[in-house]
């Protein structure tokens, strides 16, 4: 057996993901955890958007989106599975719940932060994606449930430049990645990184 198979399975993965909306967070997500033995990965978006059509508001679908990721990762914790949480991490809170849930189950965590500086790149792949309802259509354009107060441009400008810039990062196990590029070779170089 290999040595990279032997630590898979000895070596349970707590990954968060993080980064700003269309930095190809889901995709390296989905392209890990197929590649990853074992791993389920949580969609913080598929969550929220699945409350929305419940006509909750959009502020309380996402916190509760966060409350049924957490209680989701805790019950596939159990039995084992490696777990990766899909969402932009862009709150302390969200990164220390992450972390408490690892240590307290022995599991190694990981921070993946999935990088693209250029907001114009980003605006393009959120305008051609097919959008779930609590996704933004554009860097400009916030999710239509999320449109009660009037937000500029400069704002939606401003809010991406922290995403990018100012992500909230924990200090050790943490793989940033240019995620411009080819999703397939993002994800073997975190591979390589995380197991090995």
């Amino acid at each position: 057996m290999s040595t990279e198979k032997q630590q898979q399975l000895t070596q349970k993965l707590f990954i968060q993901m993080s980064g700003a909306p269309g930095s190809g967070k889901s995709t390296v997500s989905r392209l890990l955890g197929r590649s990853v033995g074992g791993t389920v990965v949580l969609d913080h978006d598929v969550l929220g958007s699945t409350l929305l059509e419940f006509n909750v508001s959009f502020q309380q679908a996402a916190e509760h989106a966060y409350q049924l990721q957490w209680k989701l990762a805790q019950d596939l914790i159990e039995p084992g599975f490696n777990i990766i949480i899909d969402n932009t991490c862009d709150f302390q809170m969200v990164l220390d719940q992450g972390l408490t849930l690892a240590k307290d189950h022995g599991y190694t965590f990981w921070y993946v932060e999935c990088k693209v500086r250029d907001i114009d790149l980003l605006d393009q792949r959120l305008r051609s994606r097919r959008p779930m309802t609590s996704q933004r259509t554009g860097v400009y354009c916030p999710p239509a449930a999320a449109q009660s107060e009037v937000v500029t441009d400069e704002d939606c400008r401003a809010l991406f430049e922290k995403w990018i810039e100012d992500p909230c990062s924990p200090t050790d196990n943490v793989v940033v990645v240019d995620t411009a590029g080819n999703a397939k070779m993002v994800r073997d170089h975190i591979s390589k990184t995380i197991v090995g």
